[in-house]
């Protein structure tokens, strides 16, 4: 089964939790078992599984990327968006999520993030389960 989905980001760096958004298409799917792989296919955007409860890490997530890959660097990109890029390179573009008893195999405190580094946009999210 294969679903697309849209979402828009607000900011330059945006987190977006998409959990609930993954749980209602298992749900729709009526597969209980299986996998179910996010993919984004974008080279400035990414996808993560960490923890949704306290939003103070995804905050720390975001400061740390900045520290490591700065806005302006002195890249040799010309669009201005290389650290966007390599943001991306370090999170990835998908997840595997193991699918049992019709449920994600998410541990208590994870949660499923879109990940955008050069926003805010309009973006595609793929999600293919396999039975």
């Amino acid at each position: 089964m294969f679903k697309e989905l849209e979402i828009r980001t607000r900011d330059r760096i945006d987190f977006v939790d998409i959990t609930n958004k993954l749980k209602e298409i298992v749900r729709q799917s009526n597969i209980e078992e299986g996998l179910m792989t996010v993919f984004i296919p974008h080279t400035t955007a990414g996808v993560t599984i960490n923890e949704h409860a306290d939003p103070s890490v995804i905050s720390d997530i975001k400061k740390q990327l900045e520290k490591l890959v700065p806005l302006n660097n002195g890249y040799s990109h010309s669009e201005g968006n290389s650290d966007a890029h390599i943001k991306a390179s370090l999170i990835g573009s998908s997840v595997n999520i193991i699918i049992r008893n019709g449920e994600l195999m998410l541990g208590t405190w994870q949660g499923v993030f879109f990940c955008e580094f050069d926003g805010p946009r309009r973006r595609k999210i793929y999600v293919y389960i396999k039975q």
